[in-house]
């Protein structure tokens, strides 16, 4: 697929996930449960996660979120600092952000979906929000000054990008020096080559992510640094099934081909990138 097509099919797929959560008919961009992670129940994987009184708290963001890990914990996020989320979705993160950094701060979304921007803005005003900017654009070319954001954080929208080197090369411009990043992304290692082809996976998370070692060269290769894993999440059959919902068994496979969730233990798994700009 070319770029412009994966873009094209990741906005198509969200925006019909998320018009399927608020609909109350399943949010999953494979038909299941889940595009990455699971809207409406946010459940098993929110707290294996680490999220706890945020869900409650923004529980209407909560219901529309696809994230796959929480980029904000114990991340050192001060009040009066910019933090620029990337992929921002509904907007629960930023909402959780925004209580972090206070009135004095500002917390930036990007996302290229505009039924998700559209969505994020009811929930910003919901929660009487009033230092979250959002804007329209591609995390390949952050509408973003260089060196304006102290963090910046991404959860499970990464793996999604046709040119994640493009990001690495975004996040190092638009950090200030001495600023820091935490990102929660789905990476894999050793799926089968159909599987990686499949553009309805791609959607899901899956045949887009590239393995951990891959992730933590191209940061580096960016220019950041003290670049590490600070958690792994790996996921069991259970979870495969509320990460990407029921899409995988959905896919047409080559011939003689079959292939379960269990068969995919092991081989993906939610990692939470950090680092910084020195």
């Amino acid at each position: 697929m070319s770029e412009r097509d994966v873009r094209e099919d990741v906005s198509r797929a969200y925006a019909d996930a998320l018009r399927r959560s608020k609909a109350g008919t399943g949010g999953g961009c494979c038909g299941g449960s889940g595009c990455c992670g699971s809207a409406g129940s946010f459940g098993t994987l929110a707290v294996a996660a680490g999220y706890g009184e945020e869900r409650e708290a923004y529980r209407d963001a909560a219901a529309s979120s696809f994230g796959c890990g929480n980029p904000l914990a114990f991340s050192g996020v001060q009040p009066g600092q910019t933090v620029l989320d990337l992929g921002s979705g509904a907007g629960f993160d930023l909402l959780v952000a925004s209580d972090k950094v206070g009135p004095q701060g500002k917390v930036i979304g990007i996302d290229m979906t505009d039924d998700m921007l559209a969505t994020a803005r009811e929930n910003t005003k919901r929660a009487g929000k009033t230092n979250i900017d959002l804007r329209k654009g591609y995390i390949e070319a952050l509408p973003i000054e260089s060196g304006s954001a102290d963090w910046v954080i991404s959860n499970c929208v990464i793996n999604l990008s046709p040119d994640k080197p493009a990001v690495f090369r975004e996040i190092a411009r638009v950090l200030k020096p001495g600023g820091r990043f935490s990102i929660s992304d789905i990476v894999a290692q050793d799926l089968p080559e159909w599987l990686r082809e499949s553009a309805r996976a791609y959607a899901a998370c899956v045949a887009g992510a590239i393995s951990e070692q891959e992730y933590l060269r191209g940061l580096g290769a960016a220019g950041l640094s003290g670049v590490e894993v600070a958690e792994r999440l790996v996921y069991s059959a259970e979870q495969m099934r509320e990460l990407v919902g029921d899409g995988l068994s959905d896919l047409v496979l080559p011939a003689g081909v079959a292939i379960s969730f269990e068969e995919l233990e092991g081989k993906i798994w939610s990692a939470k990138f950090i680092g910084g700009k020195t």
